[in-house]
C-alpha cells in the first residue's frame, strides 16, 4: 500500500509524468515487499515553492508506506529517486528533500489493514 507524491516547482509535461510515475513503480520495488500493484503515486508540478531562500528547480518526494523498512532501504530509494529525479527534471540532487511516512493503519476498499 505505498503512496508516492512528487511536488515540484518545474511544470512537468503529460509524456514526462507518464514516466515519471513507470520510474517510480520501478523504484518502490527497492522497498522490499512493495510493488508497483499497489502503489498509488501523485504528481503536483509547477507548485510554488522555494529551497533555501532560491525558487530555482526543487522537489519534494514523500514515500508512505504501510508498516515499517530498514534504513539500508530508505537509503537505497533516496539514492535512487535523486539521481533519477535530478536527471529527469533538471533539479539538482541537492535540492530534492525525500520524506518517508511509515503508517499502522492502511484503509482501502472499505476496510482497515
Amino acid at each position: 500500500m505505498p503512496y508516492i507524491e512528487l511536488k515540484t516547482n518545474v511544470k512537468i509535461d503529460d509524456a514526462k509524468a507518464k514516466g515519471i510515475r513507470e520510474m517510480l513503480g520501478r523504484e518502490i520495488e527497492l522497498i522490499p515487499g512493495k510493488s508497483e500493484k499497489w502503489l498509488m503515486t501523485g504528481i503536483a508540478d509547477g507548485v510554488r515553492m522555494s529551497h533555501g531562500g532560491s525558487d530555482e528547480p526543487c522537489a519534494l518526494v514523500t514515500v508512505s508506506i504501510f508498516g515499517k523498512a530498514s534504513a539500508e532501504a530508505y537509503d537505497a530509494l533516496t539514492a535512487s529517486l535523486c539521481e533519477k529525479l535530478s536527471d529527469c527534471l533538471g533539479v539538482a540532487a541537492d535540492r530534492i528533500y525525500v520524506k518517508y511516512e511509515e503508517v499502522s493503519v492502511w484503509g482501502w476498499n472499505g476496510m482497515n489493514f
